[in-house]
């Protein structure tokens, strides 16, 4: 494994702190589809991801693709910014900005 994608395994591993089951119950929730951008009125970028995610932590480390280390790394950048936002949401527990963030694969009332 390069050093890049050892150091994009473990940011991914800190930036996605929901388990496979929470993330799955969380994408199949109606407030996970409401939220987030979306192209057309479809599916938002963000629930994609989440799919995309756990595509991902169903692999095993060596099955891992360059593809999958680009997606990796753009859940982690997207983590890192959207923390520090949220402003007054981050005391609502409902609030667009948590759920965006979950259907990332980060719970940010789990840190």
């Amino acid at each position: 494994m390069s050093d890049d994608h050892a150091a994009i395994w473990d940011e991914f591993k800190d930036a996605v702190n929901m388990t496979p089951a929470a993330l799955r119950k969380h994408l199949d929730s109606e407030d996970s589809k409401e939220v987030g951008q979306k192209k057309g009125g479809g599916e938002s970028t963000g629930h994609a991801m989440g799919r995309r995610i756990l595509e991902i932590k169903d692999k095993k480390k060596a099955d891992l693709t360059d593809d999958d280390y680009a997606a990796m790394k753009k859940v982690v950048g997207y983590v890192h910014r959207h923390l520090k936002q949220g402003g007054e949401a981050r005391k609502d527990p409902d609030s667009a900005w948590r759920l965006s963030l979950m259907n990332w694969g980060h719970d940010p009332q789990k840190d």
